[in-house]
């Protein structure tokens, strides 16, 4: 907790230097500027409320739930054609295709996960596992990831999230399923399952569980208060989850955000996204290897204007943090699970 020291990240075979004292310099740097609180519940100008217009012109239904649409600026489309051999091994390319889609979670703008029913995130749930089935009939991987918050680059503070499917495996999913393989093959479990047994027994890492799930910041987290959502047992895919363990999993999940919004009450900023095993064409083939998990990257590190910046050393060298992972899961744990909004005054 005093010294710095490099730990190892099995899951993408790199290392990641903590240096906890460097926590306690004074900080001149950047300040960001808390998200607004006063997001108007419905924007005929907001592209993402009901009965809005989009960019392409098509209008919005009424929806209460739920709502998947086609990007509009999509980065993968099914028919783009390919780039032609290459001259040469160092300029290489390769044809990418792909669907991309929005989904909203919810039809009021000034509602965010934490603060939605486990009844309306448990919809969330059951729309990505949909997804999911859908979209990885026919492609090798599909990635559902929520960038929340202006500070992560989202654009519209809507509640909602993207899932993009591609005709190639991307580097993090390679490098997971070459990890994770490797592992089974040495040790005869899957990694993510006995990572979280142990994680489970030693407790000291946990933020929060239930019969199914838990979250814990992980041994090797780079972000400040980055966390790894696991379930219990050997689950493939997010479609594979039981009917028990996807109202579990919205439960953790709300009890999760809940507590990041409580850290600095602010509604957190942070990346997530789920990995599972590849699809398509892996449909077929063992992927026992894998296992379901959701990974949160936040950014904020000392309060709600101050982020940690991934620059320098992080870039050139290799990932440093300046807490240790067993401090911020301490300070996550100890959080109230009642959202700061809905306290009693």
């Amino acid at each position: 907790a005093e010294h710095q020291h490099a730990r190892y990240n099995p899951l993408r075979d790199d290392w990641v230097l903590v240096s906890a004292h460097r926590v306690k310099r004074p900080w001149q740097g950047q300040l960001e500027k808390p998200p607004p609180e006063d997001v108007p519940r419905w924007d005929p100008n907001n592209p993402l409320c009901p009965g809005a217009t989009r960019a392409n012109g098509e209008v919005n239904p009424q929806y209460e739930g739920t709502f998947v649409f086609p990007n509009d600026f999509p980065a993968l489309q099914p028919d783009a054609p390919g780039p032609g051999d290459s001259d040469h091994p160092l300029f290489q390319a390769a044809a990418a295709r792909g669907v991309c889609k929005v989904m909203c979670f919810h039809p009021w703008s000034d509602l965010t996960l934490p603060l939605m029913s486990l009844a309306e995130i448990r919809a969330v749930i059951d729309a990505w596992a949909e997804l999911a089935a859908e979209l990885g009939a026919s492609y090798p991987w599909v990635q559902i990831f929520e960038n929340k918050g202006a500070m992560m680059g989202c654009s519209n503070p809507h509640p909602h999230c993207q899932v993009w499917a591609s005709s190639f495996l991307p580097n993090e999913a390679r490098l997971e399923d070459r990890t994770q393989r490797q592992h089974l093959s040495q040790h005869g479990v899957p990694m993510l399952l006995e990572y979280a047994k142990q994680e489970a027994h030693r407790k000291e890492r946990l933020v929060v569980e239930n019969a199914d799930w838990l979250v814990v910041v992980p041994y090797w987290a780079t972000w400040p208060y980055q966390t790894l959502l696991l379930p219990r047992r050997h689950v493939c895919r997010l479609q594979d989850l039981r009917e028990g363990e996807r109202d579990s999993l919205a439960s953790i999940m709300q009890k999760l955000l809940i507590k990041y919004d409580n850290l600095f009450e602010v509604s957190f900023p942070y990346s997530m996204g789920w990995h599972g095993a590849p699809t398509g064409p892996h449909l077929e083939e063992d992927c026992g290897h894998w296992q379901l998990h959701a990974h949160y990257y936040p950014p904020l590190l000392r309060s709600a204007t101050v982020r940690k910046f991934m620059v320098g050393y992080e870039m050139l060298a290799q990932a440093q943090r300046d807490l240790t992972p067993e401090q911020a899961a301490e300070r996550l744990r100890s959080l109230p699970e009642v959202h700061y909004k809905q306290r009693a005054k």
